[in-house]
């Protein structure tokens, strides 16, 4: 059973950094795409990165781009999002979730498992 934890999220001023963690349990996450969304309560989740089994290829929402980082260490089964220059918009709960084999688009429906979540508020 594929199970997922994610932590690192908190409250940050705007311009601050924060680092999403997701802990992979009961699978390996060399064999699968991982991806992190963020939903505010009343919209839809969105996707912010994708990345690939290997973790050599990602793509990122235009919101995010060359602001977010995303990367993982399959060794560790651990997910990572590093988040700089966080702006209030950035506010939401950000969620991992996994795909087996490589996936690149930024679609949440095309993702088979999901952690709980944690929140990040930006405050201006």
């Amino acid at each position: 059973q594929v199970e997922l934890v994610e932590s690192g999220g908190g409250s940050v001023q705007a311009g601050g950094s924060l680092r999403l963690s997701c802990v992979a349990s009961g699978y390996s996450m060399s064999l699968y795409s991982m991806g992190w969304f963020r939903q505010n309560q009343g919209d839809e989740r969105a996707g912010v990165a994708v990345i690939d089994p290997s973790g050599n290829s990602t793509n990122y929402a235009e919101a995010v781009k060359g602001r977010f980082t995303i990367s993982k260490d399959n060794a560790k089964n651990t997910l990572y999002l590093h988040m700089n220059s966080l702006k209030p918009e950035d506010t939401a709960m950000y969620s991992c979730a996994a795909r087996k084999g490589w996936w690149s688009l930024l679609r949440p429906e095309s993702f088979d498992s999901w952690g709980q979540g944690t929140q990040v508020t930006v405050s201006s």
